[in-house]
């Protein structure tokens, strides 16, 4: 047998070393009297297994002594409690220890002032504990009061508002329940209710065009000749780039819920609707963003449900404006948004006018998803309630509060800071935070409203179309 560090010394090596019973630096002659104090590892040689585990001393005194001729003090009970007594429970508590013998040791006002530092670290520890123990209990609370307000609302919604819901719905009453947010078991279906269904979709129309893309799928999947592409309608290239484009977009929606990429739950879903509105609406097509839009509606409404609702939704003016791109459009709602926005945070505007920081930096973005992307998922959804609410108004009132909240800090900023920090908006933004900048934003300039206002860009703009050296031509 070896050691593990060094060769053993010959005179030292003996028949017995064979004999049963091993310990970490080799096998030795098993001892009658051991000391029973001290355990050593021992291997049955029958089993092979260890048949006991503890070793303060590898080696037991007597061949301790025998192999390097020192004489091995052991340490009393009274010098061990002692040592147990002074050991650090953490490394805060390194600061009382002595320093060691090779070192001067501590002055007395060196180890009261150690003592007084230690006592001030463990008073903050506490104060810190009792700081966190406040905050979850403040949290808790606030939470137990909004599960219960939110079972009182669904009561309220259940009973009172939705069996009566044209009559009840743009009352005071209804509007303030339905500013503080909706219930997530109604939600779905008053979406549906205030959105409508003004293109009168039926959920047989929505297996139509389920069945039309399925068909296209199943082709381009296929090897087939560009006269078969043509019969379908449309080209190979292009269903190749629309199918890839909401392949692609369905992987990046919601990455981190998880349930809309490949092999979730309600990844085929929301390739279906999307596939089913990219047949309904060839005009539009599918346009990066929509995913967000439709796993939105998918999360609170049934499948047919949540298509009809997709493409009511995306057939509202600035929906429609965003999602054809229509330049001129977008520039109108641009312009709208830039009189408020100098209204009621003026020195915010002229810090982003001194840097030529247009809206569509930021705004396009966030009406494109509808903030479903850009803020916690729950969050974006009570920005829905609202939005289904007031409509296309209360998207720009959404944005002012935003730049509210966040005025003191973009104000410090440059363009490439801002750009970066409206694009990728804090994870910690509440509800709570946003919604009273939110409801401090006041839509009205020159006692003019959104819609006015807007309505008067758009006379305006006409005007100006009338009268250029094209039209006249």
């Amino acid at each position: 047998s070896r050691n593990f560090f060094s060769k053993r010394s010959k005179d030292l090596k003996s028949p017995a070393a064979s004999a049963p019973g091993w310990k970490l630096f080799g096998k030795v002659p098993p001892r009658e009297n051991s000391q029973k104090d001290c355990k050593i590892i021992q291997q049955d040689d029958s089993s092979g297994s260890l048949s006991s585990v503890s070793t303060p001393n590898l080696l037991n005194t007597g061949e301790y002594e025998a192999r390097t001729g020192r004489t091995c003090k052991v340490p009393t009970q009274s010098t061990r409690r002692k040592k147990y007594e002074i050991e650090p429970l953490s490394t805060t508590a390194l600061i009382l220890e002595d320093r060691p013998a090779n070192l001067p040791a501590k002055s007395v006002h060196e180890t009261l002032r150690h003592r007084q530092e230690y006592d001030e670290m463990v008073a903050e520890a506490k104060k810190r504990e009792v700081k966190e123990a406040q905050r979850r209990k403040k949290l808790m609370k606030e939470r137990f009061k909004q599960e219960e307000n939110i079972a009182s609302a669904m009561v309220i919604w259940n009973s009172e508002i939705l069996p009566n819901w044209d009559a009840m719905r743009n009352t005071r009453k209804v509007r303030d329940l339905w500013w503080q947010g909706l219930p997530p078991s109604v939600r779905g279906k008053v979406w549906s209710l205030a959105i409508g269904n003004e293109l009168n979709i039926t959920p047989e129309l929505y297996e139509i065009f389920l069945s039309r893309a399925k068909e296209r799928w199943k082709s381009f999947s296929e090897t087939t000749s560009e006269n078969e592409s043509e019969d379908a309608g449309v080209s190979l290239a292009d269903r190749e780039a629309s199918l890839e484009l909401i392949k692609l977009d369905i992987s990046r929606t919601f990455p981190s819920l998880y349930i809309f990429q490949k092999g979730g739950p309600y990844h085929d879903l929301l390739h279906s609707v999307l596939g089913a509105y990219t047949c309904y609406r060839p005009d539009v097509g599918y346009v990066q963003g929509m995913s967000f839009i439709a796993a939105v509606l998918i999360l609170n409404l049934e499948e047919a449900d949540a298509f009809i609702a997709f493409a009511n939704l995306l057939n509202k003016p600035c929906q429609l404006a965003f999602f054809r791109v229509d330049h001129s459009m977008m520039l109108k709602y641009f312009a709208a948004f830039e009189v408020f926005f100098e209204e009621n945070l003026p020195k915010l505007f002229l810090h982003f006018n001194s840097y030529s920081l247009t809206p569509d930096l930021y705004l396009i973005d966030w009406i494109f998803t509808l903030y479903s992307k850009s803020l916690p998922l729950d969050l974006a959804c009570r920005v829905w309630d609202v939005f289904c609410r007031d409509g296309e108004e209360f998207l720009f009132r959404t944005a002012l509060g935003i730049l509210r909240l966040y005025e003191d800090i973009l104000l410090q900023m440059d363009f490439i800071h801002i750009a970066q920090f409206l694009t990728k908006l804090p994870e910690d933004i509440t509800s709570e935070k946003l919604f009273s900048c939110i409801a401090a934003i006041q839509m009205q300039n020159s006692n003019k409203k959104w819609t006015q206002v807007f309505t008067s860009l758009m006379k305006d703009y006409k005007e100006g179309d009338k009268n250029s050296p094209a039209s006249k031509t």
